[in-house]
């Protein structure tokens, strides 16, 4: 019997990053219903947020529900984001906006994309930095100030600390993918993504054998050159710089922006309207907003992420 359509928004996952979602679906005052795997998550996110969770997986789900809803949100583990998004797709689902980086490995993503294009729906992946106040407030100056003209990047990841968490096979061996790429796609947000490109990699890791240093530059769409550089070996940490004719723009970190104005030494903070970055995960808000608008501005699209495959698998050496 064919389901109908609701415009009804399900959340797929009951873990912290739902439970993220949940605040700033409440806060827009949209109905939406959770759908979870397990009890115990369900009873812990139940008791931190309130609402309750519909247990037994996206396919019990899918089999008992009597309406399929146009609209979802995955937020479940990096090992299912593919697989979930796919199920959504193919069940009749035509809206998702689904984690980063939108499926477990380069393949899936291509996969997800593909079939997005078949079902003739709209799948966005969430890089919410894209919509913290500092980058926006930048998109601002950039503008005024005639475009970006040069920016370098540093995606170093804190590898004592990585190697110890507990996290699916093959997860902690792509965290490229899973956590880096939200610099690299904050940085060619700004910048524009890559025309021409050289990468280098050095080191390796034990959860992470492609690679443990990087260091490469290039020139974006947008004909301003570019550099970065990252040593998962040492000290560091993530930050963004971004050049024009008139101001030198520095994200570190990332939430925060601080300003060199030309002829100046004087690195300023910049104070920032980031009244929803404080109440809520930063760039959440807005990029949930903008998601459920109809107006999806400043969303990666899916079609998008997995045309940057290669650009992922250049810079990581996968």
């Amino acid at each position: 019997m064919k389901k109908s359509k609701t415009e009804d928004i399900v959340l797929i996952g009951s873990g912290p990053m739902a439970a993220e979602y949940v605040k700033v679906l409440k806060a827009l005052g949209r109905n939406f219903s959770v759908v979870g795997l397990g009890k115990d998550s369900a009873n812990t996110f139940q008791n931190e947020t309130g609402v309750p969770v519909i247990t037994g997986g996206i396919n019990k789900w899918l089999k008992e529900t009597k309406s399929i809803p146009y609209t979802a949100i995955v937020a479940v583990g990096e090992k299912d984001l593919g697989t979930v998004t796919l199920t959504l797709l193919n069940a009749g689902v035509r809206k998702i906006l689904v984690e980063k980086p939108g499926g477990f490995n380069l393949t899936e993503i291509e996969k997800v994309a593909k079939t997005a294009k078949l079902r003739e729906a709209k799948v966005y992946v969430g890089y919410n930095r894209r919509f913290y106040a500092s980058v926006q407030k930048a998109k601002e100056i950039i503008r005024k100030d005639g475009g970006v003209k040069s920016f370098n990047f540093e995606f170093t990841e804190w590898s004592h600390i990585i190697s110890d968490l507990n996290k699916a096979p093959g997860v902690k061996e792509q965290w490229f993918l899973h956590n880096s790429t939200h610099v690299l796609d904050m940085a060619f947000f700004l910048g524009g993504w890559p025309e021409k490109l050289s990468a280098f990699q050095a080191g390796k890791l034990t959860w992470h054998p492609s690679g443990s240093i990087y260091a490469g530059s290039g020139v974006s769409e947008n004909d301003a050159l570019f550099s970065y550089q990252a040593n998962w070996e040492a000290p560091g940490r993530w930050s963004v710089e971004v050049l024009t004719n008139k101001h030198r723009l520095i994200f570190r970190p990332l939430e925060k922006l601080f300003i060199q104005a030309i002829g100046s030494v004087t690195i300023e903070e910049v104070i920032l309207e980031d009244r929803y970055d404080v109440e809520f995960k930063p760039g959440l808000y807005k990029q949930v907003e903008a998601f459920l608008s109809g107006s999806p501005k400043n969303l990666c699209i899916i079609e998008e992420q997995a045309a940057h495959v290669d650009i992922y698998k250049q810079i990581a050496g996968y």
